[in-house]
């Protein structure tokens, strides 16, 4: 049996900053409210610094920043559909491996809606928000699923016992998505609902499939050696993005291979490419050093926003990155110096939510932050 959804008090606000807290709610709504057709959002930013403090130099398209978590691991923040809520993964002190949240913007409340089992992954809303899925390992264990061994450098686990659930967003009614041998993740949802793209090792390969919530009308979507993941669908259903590495050299195949044996993938290298929502004329978008990962369209399906650090394919200096859908030189929408990445568009346009180590009480903390955009 689940334990019950427990609901996570927002950090207090300080009085020093209170009063800037209150204007910055208070402007949030004016700019709502005069867009067309907004969502009812009135968002109440927990944020522990001052308003706009932690936008770095050259990050023209934030006319706003707040933070809107503090401390531990949070990351993979999206929207729900009528942009008043968002989900996300955090690993706490409380909760050793993430586990999936809710947090409602209008109040700051936050509430668990996975197991507390296990390990979580890859949360969003669908079906009108009265529905989230995530993966999830709990089926395989209560515990924490092992961590892999990076003697063989820098890897992800890929861990057979992922599932993907789908769950009312207060955590009941949980009910598995998918009932297949080996890893089921990175679930997202085309906007109108129709369709589930997701992550699976199903055939052998790690692949894009979707099908619908019913499981009817499964689809392989991608057939080339190498790891296909974290797809989205374009808002107009059109378009499928996602990251993958793929090449003709075998060495390098054999290598890939060799790691899937052992649940496991490299993801140094990572470009990100487009292709039509059957699956036909896939076609590359980058080609540039390092690992480029967490796409996502702009609201007008013309650009895509992702996560990167190809200027320094060494490091953790993620940014966030703006590139034609066809093709062409990257634009910076982030600077800060460490790791920035996992953006989303609010579905009116107007916020950017994104994940990053800015702010941070320790090194390498990572938290969920708000943007007003500026196009």
């Amino acid at each position: 049996m689940r334990e019950s959804a427990v609901p996570v008090p927002v950090r207090p606000v300080p009085r020093r900053v209170a009063p800037l807290v209150s204007l910055a709610a208070a402007s949030l709504v004016a700019v709502a409210t005069a867009a067309a057709a907004p969502p009812p959002f009135r968002p109440v930013p927990p944020t522990a610094v001052d308003a706009d403090s932690l936008i770095r130099e050259g990050e023209t398209h934030f006319a706003h920043l707040w933070q809107l978590t503090f401390g531990g691991q949070n990351a993979e923040a999206y929207w729900s559909g009528d942009g008043t809520k968002l989900i996300w993964q955090w690993t706490s002190d409380t909760w050793r491996c993430d586990q999936e949240y809710v947090m409602d913007l209008r109040t700051g409340a936050r509430t668990r809606v996975s197991t507390g089992r296990g390990r979580t992954t890859c949360g969003y809303f669908y079906d009108h928000d009265r529905r989230v899925l995530f993966a999830s390992t709990h089926a395989g264990g209560d515990s924490c699923p092992p961590t892999p061994d990076m003697s063989q450098g820098y890897v992800w686990p890929i861990y057979p016992t992922y599932e993907i659930y789908t769950a009312r967003p207060d955590g009941s009614d949980l009910r598995p998505l998918t009932h297949h041998p080996g890893y089921d993740a990175e679930g997202t949802m085309s906007v109108d609902g129709k369709w589930l793209v997701f992550t699976s090792k199903r055939d052998g390969d790690v692949d894009l499939y979707k099908m619908h919530m019913d499981g009817s009308g499964l689809t392989r979507l991608t057939h080339s050696v190498g790891y296909d993941g974290g797809a989205y669908f374009s808002h107009d259903g059109r378009r499928i993005v996602w990251r993958t590495y793929r090449t003709d050299d075998s060495a390098t195949n054999a290598t890939f291979e060799k790691l899937l044996a052992q649940d496991l993938v490299k993801p140094t290298k990572m470009d990100l490419w487009v292709m039509n929502a059957d699956g036909t004329d896939p076609r590359r978008v980058t080609d540039e050093p390092g690992a480029s990962f967490a796409p996502y369209f702009t609201p007008d399906d013309r650009s895509i926003i992702y996560a990167s650090n190809w200027t320094n394919p060494r490091s953790r200096n993620f940014d966030l990155w703006l590139v034609p859908v066809e093709g062409g030189e990257p634009v910076p929408v982030t600077r800060d110096p460490d790791f920035d990445a996992f953006p989303m568009f609010s579905p009116d346009g107007h916020w950017l939510l994104f994940c990053a180590n800015r702010g941070g009480k320790v090194a390498g903390e990572t938290n969920v932050f708000l943007a007003e955009w500026r196009p």
